[in-house]
């Protein structure tokens, strides 16, 4: 089995990760301009407390900690003892998150309440009814998690990576429909169809990948010999995950309950801005974390680590060369992008202002949130799983004196929490990259500055046209005109986009090439056919 790191199968996941993406925004594009800001809102806190241990447990700990484990099983001890392990760690997935959901639905009172303390009773009544049908959820998404994690190992990307498609299509579908049934009028009670959608999205994503997953080998039986010690190689990776991951759900945390307290309206925008950036994190940054992660467990796994840090290094000049673009262009386009997306129904020109302001302060920490996404996973292939948890813990301190400085000392307003941060993801990896350089031997330091330069004169030449395209062409770009306005902004992101190739080009950057064999060559084959 290869242990390089395959670009072409990054390109993959790309793909379907930005299907799912673009499917997110529909979603997204559609809740705002039925429900507004301030029902959104409510919705947003609703879910994020289920949402805040699916990122705790099954798409952060569990899922890192499994795949580290399972690849490192396929590699020593070959298939048939990593199915084994595959079916303890289901059956425990299964037991322990039903009790979670079941918590979460009795405490979902005292969950919202230290959650969003500035709700008034009546909202915090509506999003706890909310909370409690969304619970469940986190049993869903965590199997589903770990179908994923199974399925990467064999080398299996595109299926898993387009799941969460099915959880968009579920939601809109299911969420819509159910919510027009309870109150055709998208009121308040529509939410709670919203909220059944989700489980729905939920479970679609979990069974679509059922069939790859037969397809590789594997049968499900219950197994409660849970004395083994690649369960108990799981167990240990994820307590310093889980810690590490809860400093990440704390800093949300605070972010939301100063946000409740600017307005409801502001977690709404807070919201829409993030889920917007998580369009390129999840194309690039997420892509390239997940076929990477296999790849240097396996490396991880034998004596000679020689080819850890360049793969590592490899990895994060990638997310570099497909990010750094990704969010000069969303700083300069913000509003005009905004105001396409959403502006229509409940969802007024305030809120696409709002909005895109945070947006531009999230922008500048997209290339920070993505080589996170590559590094932190890292640590624990080489058993420095303390590190990441350190690290994060760190950044709880940071973000709340930065949110305290900026939103109650100099009044910032939402874009202080979108601007802290960024200031702390930022001061994450620089850190995480200082103490994985000393781990690794070398992550090829230089020519990751040397990317980096390269492509920020690149990404220069990309805000010029961007900016020169809003300036000149402002009657195309805020035409009334829905088509003049959609071919405006697209035309201008793919002249904007080209020159940045351009540019790379004639510097020479060699990720091009790189992008180009995950992509363009496929491209070409079949066009000569």
């Amino acid at each position: 089995m290869s242990n390089k790191l395959n670009t072409k199968a990054s390109g993959v996941v790309a793909v379907a990760v930005m299907c799912s993406r673009v499917l997110g925004l529909i979603r997204e594009m559609l809740f705002a301009g039925l429900f507004g800001t301030t029902l959104m809102g409510i919705f947003t806190i609703a879910f994020r407390a289920p949402n805040l241990l699916r990122d705790l447990f099954a798409e952060g700990a569990l899922s890192t900690a499994f795949i580290t484990v399972f690849s490192k099983k396929i590699e020593r001890e070959g298939d048939k003892s990593a199915w084994e392990l595959a079916g303890k760690m289901m059956t425990i997935a299964v037991i322990f998150m039903s009790i979670v959901s079941i918590l979460g639905i009795v405490f979902a009172d005292q969950f919202i309440w230290l959650l969003a303390p500035g709700l008034n009773q009546a909202d915090r009544h509506l999003t706890v009814l909310l909370t409690q049908v969304m619970y469940p959820f986190i049993l869903l998404v965590s199997l589903a998690a770990l179908v994923m994690g199974m399925l990467n190992a064999k080398n299996v990307f595109g299926v898993p990576a387009m799941a969460s498609s099915f959880f968009n299509i579920g939601s809109i579908v299911g969420g819509v429909v159910l919510g027009w049934m309870l109150d055709p009028k998208f009121g308040e009670t529509a939410l709670i169809g919203l909220a059944i959608g989700t489980l729905i999205g939920g479970f679609l994503q979990l069974v679509i990948q059922f069939p790859s997953l037969k397809a590789v080998g594997f049968r499900f039986k219950p197994d409660f010999r849970w004395r083994d010690p690649g369960i108990r190689s799981i167990l240990v990776l994820m307590v310093p995950s889980v810690i590490a991951a809860s400093a990440v759900q704390i800093n949300v945390m605070i972010n939301t309950g100063f946000a409740t307290k600017v307005s409801t309206g502001a977690v709404a925008w807070l919201n829409f801005a993030f889920r917007f950036m998580q369009l390129p994190i999840g194309i690039f940054g997420v892509a390239v974390a997940t076929i990477t992660l296999p790849v240097i467990a396996r490396i991880a796994a034998h004596e000679d680590r020689s080819e850890f840090g360049p793969t590592l290094g490899k990895a994060m000049r990638l997310a570099i060369f497909l990010t750094l673009p990704s969010a000069v262009g969303l700083y300069f386009l913000a509003e005009p992008i905004i105001g396409l997306i959403y502006e229509r129904g409940q969802f007024h020109h305030y809120d696409t202002l709002q909005t895109a302001i945070a947006l531009q302060f999230y922008a500048m920490g997209l290339v920070a949130y993505s080589c996170i996404k590559v590094l932190s996973p890292a640590f624990y292939a080489i058993d420095r799983k303390w590190t990441p948890m350190i690290v994060s813990f760190a950044s709880i301190g940071v973000n709340a004196f930065l949110n305290y400085l900026f939103i109650v000392h100099w009044k910032f307003g939402h874009k202080g929490l979108a601007l802290s941060t960024t200031i702390a993801a930022t001061l994450n990896f620089g850190t995480l990259y200082l103490l994985m350089h000393r781990e690794a031997g070398t992550l090829h330091t230089t020519r990751m500055i040397s990317t980096l330069i390269r492509c920020g004169l690149a990404s220069a030449a990309l805000g010029a046209l961007a900016w020169a395209g809003v300036h000149y062409g402002h009657e195309w770009i805020y035409s009334p005109h829905l088509l003049i306005k959609i071919a405006s902004i697209m035309s201008l992101i793919a002249l904007a986009a080209a020159g940045y190739v351009l540019v790379c080009l004639i510097f020479r950057v060699e990720e091009v090439s790189s992008a180009w064999n995950a992509v363009g060559s496929k491209v070409m084959r079949r066009l000569r056919r």
